[in-house]
């Protein structure tokens, strides 16, 4: 995960933690390049240089232009992965003025949290796929976005905010992880999207399970507002991961001229990897809302039997409800006012009528 810079965190600090001189001496320390919200003046988060049979090389971005002006062989693999913050103002900028970069990238950062492109232009393959956030939440529903460009000798990749593919991705090629090519290495970064996809899916299912156990003890409480909550971060997932296996088999259809056929063999293949992805999303999403369904059901029936117990209750009040309200009228003609035993006998009719009411309202009723 990308961590904050000592400057940025120490600019963020209460002046009452350390004292306004300690902080202005401490930040005179700080390279300005630092306070770049974790990239540097250029917006660069890392890059690295990949050639065939070496570990991949960490690149600045003067370097990475310089080696990018040196004429190299028509069948040179070699390529550079720039990855740019967009928080940071400068990267557009420096991207502009720069690299030469297809049109439809630059139109891509301004966009929304849309459709999955994946587009050929010119010479360049366009991509913009989603991505969940890197927090520690590990929330669905947190979903950006991040931009790829790719030519045979240049990668760049430019976000937002940090994403779990790209980290991984990243961890990968740190760990010295070969990569034969450009479009290898969209085809990790593919693999490590549906491993992330799939990653959230496996601890959806254990909540999903977990649910479902306490649906099955009568236990609804601890569960209606989880299963709309997991559903609802399924289904924008979904909504928003769904079209890239579709965008993909297309660019298979009709390649960049410069993709090999180990290329096309590797987009396939994550192609197909997070086809299946998304169709295990499809089948929870599927399964939550049989679960939603069984859970009404359940609420429905339990307000039914509380409604049935209330509306017995007030049935078996009803015969000493209308006698106390008769013998309370205290006029003339009572009956059985002077009988000796004239309480013992309302009593006993008052019980009698409850039992035969009872009888037909509780044993009948189970029969």
């Amino acid at each position: 995960m990308e961590q904050l810079p000592f400057g940025e965190a120490l600019r963020d600090r209460p002046e009452g933690v350390y004292g306004r001189r300690t902080v202005e001496s401490l930040m005179a320390q700080v390279n300005p390049a630092e306070l770049a919200y974790g990239s540097d003046k250029t917006g660069l988060v890392w890059g690295y240089l990949f050639k065939p049979g070496q570990p991949p090389r960490q690149i600045e971005c003067d370097a990475a232009l310089q080696w990018l002006a040196t004429p190299v062989p028509a069948d040179s693999s070699e390529f550079v992965w720039l990855h740019l913050s967009l928080s940071n103002a400068a990267a557009e900028r420096w991207m502009r003025q720069s690299l030469q970069l297809a049109d439809a990238f630059y139109e891509s950062l301004h966009e929304g949290a849309g459709s999955t492109r994946l587009e050929v232009e010119g010479d360049a393959l366009v991509a913009v796929i989603h991505d969940v956030l890197f927090n520690l939440s590990f929330d669905a529903a947190n979903i950006s976005t991040v931009s790829l460009c790719i030519n045979p000798r240049l990668v760049v990749t430019a976000r937002l905010r940090p994403l779990r593919s790209v980290d991984r991705l990243r961890a990968s090629v740190k760990a010295g992880q070969s990569i034969r090519s450009s479009a290898e290495l969209l085809a990790h970064l593919l693999h490590d999207q549906a491993d992330v996809l799939v990653d959230i899916i496996r601890q959806s299912t254990t909540r999903v399970d977990a649910i479902e156990d306490n649906l099955l003890a009568n236990r609804i409480a601890f569960s209606r507002g989880e299963l709309s909550t997991l559903r609802r971060s399924l289904v924008r997932l979904q909504r928003l991961l769904a079209p890239e296996p579709a965008a993909l088999f297309r660019l298979l259809n009709r390649p960049p001229a410069w993709l090999s056929e180990d290329d096309l063999g590797e987009l396939r293949h994550a192609a197909e990897d997070f086809s299946t992805a998304v169709v295990d999303a499809g089948a929870l999403t599927e399964r939550l809302k049989l679960l939603q369904e069984e859970l009404s059901a359940l609420i429905n029936e339990n307000s039914n039997r509380t409604l049935f117990i209330l509306t017995a209750v007030t049935v078996l009040a009803l015969p000493i409800n209308l006698v106390a309200a008769l013998l309370g009228m205290n006029v003339g003609g009572m009956p059985l006012s002077q009988h000796p035993q004239g309480f013992l006998l309302v009593v006993g009719s008052l019980t009698l009528v409850t039992a035969v009411l009872a009888y037909l309202l509780l044993v009948r009723r189970r029969e």
